[in-house]
């Protein structure tokens, strides 16, 4: 292991010279996108490769930039191996692995003809769109989501459908041109570059290319030597020098990943924002005007007294929180936007009523208990459509975490009513709106509706995001240490469904995500 210091970045351009040369393209018979699978199973947990956005802060925002570890090296150096050894040591549980493979550049009709002729220069920096690929993780170090280019190398072009990709606590980037510009570079917290002897490396291309590619070994040969080999001593190995770290031997030195590890973990140590002190600045003032309670009628007074009396039966409290859901939803529809419009009437009158004033309404459940809501927006919204989101709490740090989503693809122009049962720290709840964010919907025409929420909730979701409109039927004022709200309700979604909870589990654990 050799530590190096990172100089020489300040007066770089574009690290590397362009340079014309006429190198084939490697050949491949099936798309690769080193991101995937998405999970990668070790024997302590499962760690998703895909990205999920961590905690968020008061202010809406990631608490913390993901640390980026960029891996460069030769082709067949072990890239890969490293950053799958990094990932399994450091048990952090998001983690987004990116490659330079997925950025390739859309070639032009004359340079598609090059490359079916195997005169195209796949190893050279111009080969790669540096600027999509600089912006993309950039905004993944930000915990933004982002739209990652799926690449063909049968056709040598992206194809149709790229995937979205969330902000992770850690995002290791790899690829042969990790290093090959200045931009790409101030994005890295850590560099690291796999040095493995040239040998090592043709027996690796070797084994590879013969068993998975089904090419010759003459062929094999000749491409190493006429291509990769001088790409690698032209443009890749001089970037050794920019290196933090080196790591001799590839992914055979655990020597040098439990180094590696420990750096990483270290710059991860932070203190975490304690959920208690998330609303800390807005707690003692007046509740936001973003917010709307249901009218306390005697009617609805009576229907939390069932509720929430846990004497009362499964089928009593089904039936009282429907009852409260429908009123509740009704209220967040005359939230939304409207106009006027004149109807002729069967006695041949016009009356002057009113219309939704938008493209479309969406309801969003956050998973499991805002489950429960969809019955009664589907009861009064025709044809709704419904997406979900599945958001669970870390055991061990607190935190919530999305796990899964399913949101319409061009839910960008609607009006959202995010669904869930109970909101006590705002959590999930901000997590939820972040999320929608991420995927262009405006912050003025999400709704969160919810049948219970603590005050905590109500200033912290008021406060990351004043314009979302908030809509609930009764507001408590404490939290215990449990994050239970307190006088409360239970845990919704075990009282709902019939289930019991584990006596450790709080309110808002696995199977009921609200914060």
């Amino acid at each position: 292991l050799a530590a190096k210091s990172g100089g020489g970045e300040g007066s770089l351009d574009r690290l590397l010279p362009s340079v014309s040369t006429g190198l084939s393209p490697r050949k491949r018979t099936t798309s690769q996108c080193k991101s995937e699978p998405p999970l990668l199973r070790t024997s302590k947990r499962t760690i998703y490769t895909a990205g999920r956005p961590p905690w968020y802060n008061e202010h809406g925002t990631q608490s913390k930039e993901a640390f980026v570890i960029g891996l460069c090296g030769g082709s067949a150096s072990g890239k890969t191996t490293v950053a799958r050894k990094i990932i399994e040591a450091l048990d952090v549980p998001w983690v987004v692995l990116l490659s330079m493979d997925s950025f390739y550049k859309v070639l032009s009709s004359d340079e598609q003809a090059l490359a079916a002729s195997n005169d195209y220069n796949f190893d050279h920096p111009d080969a790669f769109d540096f600027d999509l690929l600089t912006h993309t993780l950039r905004k993944l170090k930000q915990g933004k989501s982002v739209k990652i280019p799926v690449y063909d190398f049968t056709t040598h072009g992206r194809q149709k459908e790229w995937k979205t990709v969330y902000g992770a606590s850690v995002i290791i980037f790899e690829g042969i041109m990790s290093f090959a510009d200045k931009a790409l570079l101030q994005l890295l917290d850590m560099k690291i570059f796999v040095d493995t002897d040239s040998d090592i490396r043709l027996v690796h291309r070797l084994r590879r290319d013969i068993t998975e590619r089904g090419r010759d070994i003459e062929g094999v040969i000749k491409q190493y030597n006429k291509f990769v080999k001088p790409a690698f001593e032209q443009y890749i190995e001089p970037t050794m020098r920019l290196a933090d770290i080196v790591v001799p031997r590839g992914g055979g030195n655990m020597v040098a990943i439990d180094l590696i590890v420990q750096h990483v973990h270290s710059q991860l140590e932070e203190v975490r924002c304690h959920l208690c002190t998330l609303a800390s600045a807005h707690q003692a003032q007046p509740l936001p005007q973003t917010l709307s309670v249901l009218e306390s009628t005697p009617q609805v007074k009576g229907m939390h007294t069932i509720i929430r009396n846990k004497e009362t039966s499964r089928d009593e409290f089904i039936f009282y929180s429907k009852r409260l859901m429908r009123l509740l939803i009704e209220r967040a529809l005359s939230f939304l936007p409207s106009q006027v419009h004149i109807v002729q009437t069967p006695q041949g009158e016009d009356y002057e009523g009113r219309t939704f004033h938008g493209k479309r309404i969406t309801g969003v459940s956050i998973l499991r208990a805002g489950e429960t809501m969809e019955p009664a927006l589907r009861a009064v919204c025709k044809d709704v459509r419904i997406g979900k989101i599945l958001i669970q709490t870390n055991q061990d740090t607190g935190e919530p975490e999305l796990h899964y989503l399913r949101l319409p693809k061009d839910i960008s122009e609607d009006h959202v009513i995010l669904m869930d049962c109970t909101v006590s720290t705002g959590a999930a709840a901000m997590m939820a709106v972040r999320v929608l964010l991420d995927h262009d919907v405006q912050e003025d025409k999400i709704l969160l509706v919810s049948l219970l929420m603590a005050e905590m909730g109500v200033h912290s979701v008021a406060y990351a995001f004043p314009q979302v409109k908030i809509i609930t039927t009764a507001v408590d004022k404490k939290v215990n240490d449990l994050f239970h709200i307190i006088p409360g309700i239970g845990n919704f979604g075990d009282r709902y469904f019939g289930t019991d909870a584990p006596p450790d589990w709080s309110d808002e654990d696995m199977d009921e995500p609200s914060y």
